[in-house]
């Protein structure tokens, strides 16, 4: 088993929910999160504005930032990381910067509470 995380633009979640289902991913979950990526930003005016310097906030503008994004949690069996992954990317991309980022990460076990059933057959 896999997980499968995405980040992606707040806009886009819609569109990614479709995608998903329509790829036979039914079961995952959306979080609400502010992030940004690495961006162009000065890191002594970052930290001249995170000291409290007016002036250094002032030039880090909008840089500075943290911006609403969609975090998307996948688990699923191994074979169907792959388009998974290809539908995050096919639905997501602008070719700009923001567009997201995607991690996958192993899963050794999961329990299903209601059943108790382990493995595979608690994501099935």
């Amino acid at each position: 088993m896999k997980e499968v995380v995405a980040i992606v633009r707040i806009n886009m979640m819609n569109k990614t929910k479709q995608a998903l289902t329509e790829e036979g991913i039914d079961a995952f979950f959306a979080h609400e999160a502010h992030g940004r990526g690495k961006g162009f930003v000065n890191s002594d005016v970052l930290a001249g504005a995170e000291q409290g310097y007016e002036e250094a906030a002032a030039l880090l503008g909008e840089k500075g930032k943290l911006y609403p994004k969609r975090m998307i949690t996948v688990v699923t069996e191994d074979d169907k990381v792959e388009g998974v992954v290809r539908t995050i990317i096919n639905t997501n991309r602008t070719d700009k910067p923001g567009d997201g980022k995607i991690f996958v990460l192993p899963v050794p076990d999961a329990v299903r509470v209601r059943t108790g059933e382990s493995g595979e057959k608690a994501i099935v």
